[in-house]
Parts: C-alpha cells; sequence; structure tokens
C-alpha cells in the first residue's frame, strides 16, 4: 500500500488552510497514494493554546462542510483520506475527531479522541469531551485502519485494543511541539520520546504506525508564552518498529511511503505476543491506580 503523509503549517485563514490541503492531496494522489493522512485539527490554528469560547465558532457537524469538501476529493482522487475536524455535537458538546472517507467518498467511520490533554499550551480538556466510540477501526477499502489522535498515542492500552479489535494499521493525526523555555537537551528528549513510543506500539503489536504531525511556529494569542514550535518528524515505520520514513522538523513535506501489509503476518508469527498474553492477569488495568 502507498501511504501519502501531509505535513505542513497553517494560518489563521481556514479556506486558505483547506485550499492548501487539497493540492497536497492532490500531489501525493498523483504520485500514487493510495491512503492518505493528514495532521491533527488541519484546518485552523491550533487553537487550544487559550481558552476563550469564541474558539468554538470554528467547530462543525459532522457531516457538514469540511467532510463534504474532504469526501469530494477523497471520491475525485480515488484515496482513503483520514482527516481531523474539530466538530459540533450540539451546543457546547465538541470533540476532537479524525473522519475517515473511502474512495467513493462516503464517510467510512469516525474516532473521537479519547485522552485529552490539559497542559500549559495545549488546554484541549476547556474545548472537547472525552470520545465515546472506543477503539474500533474503521472499515475501509483497503483495511481496517486503527485511527486515534494525537495525545492517545502515548498511551499502550489504545493502541492494544485496536490491535485486538483487528485493526491492520495504526494511526495518528497529531499537533505536538517544543515549549520554547525547555533546553535543546530537554526539547530532543521529547521528540525521541514520542518516536519510541509509538514505534514500541508498532512493535507491541507486529503493526505498521503512520503519525502525522503538523510544523511551524504558531504564536500565543494570549502573549504569555512565546507559542509552540511544532517539530514536525511525521513518521512512517514497520511492524518491527524499523522507520521506513521520517519527515523534516521543521520544513513542509508531502511524501509517499510504501508499506507491506502482508509482513505484519509475518513479523506475528515470530513474535506472536498476542497468543502469549496472560489475558487472565491484566484486570488491574482497569484500575486508576494500585494502591
Amino acid at each position: 500500500m502507498k501511504i501519502g503523509i501531509i505535513q505542513q503549517s497553517c494560518v489563521a485563514d481556514v479556506e486558505a488552510n483547506k485550499q492548501k490541503l487539497a493540492r497536497n492531496i492532490a500531489d501525493v494522489a498523483e504520485r500514487g497514494a493510495e491512503l492518505v493522512v493528514l495532521q491533527e485539527l488541519h484546518n485552523s490554528l491550533y487553537f487550544c493554546q487559550v481558552e476563550n469560547v469564541d474558539n468554538c465558532n470554528l467547530a462543525e457537524p459532522i457531516p457538514g462542510p469540511s467532510t463534504a469538501f474532504y469526501g469530494q476529493l477523497a471520491k475525485q482522487y480515488g484515496i482513503v483520506l483520514v482527516t481531523s475536524l474539530f466538530e459540533r455535537r450540539a451546543a457546547g458538546l465538541y470533540h476532537n475527531t479524525a473522519v475517515v472517507f473511502d474512495t467513493d467518498g462516503s464517510i467510512a467511520g469516525k474516532y473521537r479522541k479519547m485522552h485529552i490533554p490539559d497542559d500549559p499550551a495545549y488546554y484541549e480538556k476547556f474545548y472537547f469531551t472525552p470520545g465515546d466510540l472506543g477503539f474500533q477501526p474503521i472499515q475501509t477499502s483497503l483495511g481496517r485502519l486503527g485511527v486515534q489522535v494525537c495525545w492517545d498515542q502515548w498511551y499502550p492500552e489504545g493502541a492494544r485494543m485496536m490491535a485486538l479489535n483487528g485493526a491492520d494499521l495504526l494511526i495518528y493525526p497529531t499537533a505536538i511541539g517544543y515549549e520554547s523555555s525547555d533546553t535543546p537537551e530537554e526539547q530532543q528528549r521529547q521528540r525521541e520520546a514520542w518516536m519510541t513510543v509509538q514505534r514500541g506500539h508498532a512493535v507491541a503489536n507486529g503493526l505498521p504506525v503512520i503519525t502525522v504531525n503538523r510544523v511551524g511556529h504558531e504564536p500565543d494569542p494570549s502573549g504569555q508564552t512565546a507559542g509552540i514550535q511544532f517539530w514536525g518528524s511525521s513518521f512512517v515505520c514497520g511492524p518491527q518498529g524499523e522507520i521506513l520514513h521520517q519527515a523534516s522538523q521543521s520544513a513542509e513535506e508531502n511524501t509517499v511511503v510504501e508499506i507491506d501489509l502482508h509482513r505484519s503476518e509475518q513479523v506475528r508469527r515470530w513474535w506472536p505476543f498476542l497468543r502469549d498474553r496472560r489475558t487472565d492477569a491484566f484486570g488491574g488495568l482497569t484500575e486508576r491506580f494500585i494502591d
């Protein structure tokens, strides 16, 4: 399967971001991409740097204007397309939602982000209600996609649940970057930890991982911080965690990467982790902490 990953910077103009994405989707599709993955909340700037109710005006229903826009692109290019939208479910009820389109432009399914951060410059709990759709892979004409979103990528339980539910791939639209006051050494440790934990999901589950992050600097509208420098580094790795492609830390990039889905079968035969799991001994995983 040929995977198209689009790592780009965003501006305040939503329509400009969408048209830029349309051009980039055309680029990777014309180079043979069958599955195209976009970054988290790609329609706008990463508005969660501040708590401002007016930012809820960016949310829209699903289906809605953006699903019509991206569905048409999926149909036009005959691709499976993974998008990331700010979903308005009802007044005052919003989700951070990945929507997947099949090659005919229809909505194959959606995933609502389960783990919601609340950290300096990442005030997502102000905007997003935790997901209620579980860790269910989305069936498409290319296979079963285990789509999660950003902060979910730090949790091995979510990756495992997707694998146990039959996912063929693990996919993470992402928006993560450096806090300006951290030292360069600390920033590097954070970025490497981010890659390592996701490569670990690939190894532990015998599945490829696709992670697409945004890039560029976005200022803090409140002026309280120096903003976020998104660290790019979008990557694709195989079922043994082997890096098939890693994007720049600072530049926009459209890339097509080929993966061999049949390899997962062989890797799982060599390392049959699912066979040897002690499912009778994991009850404590449902506890917050075992005192």
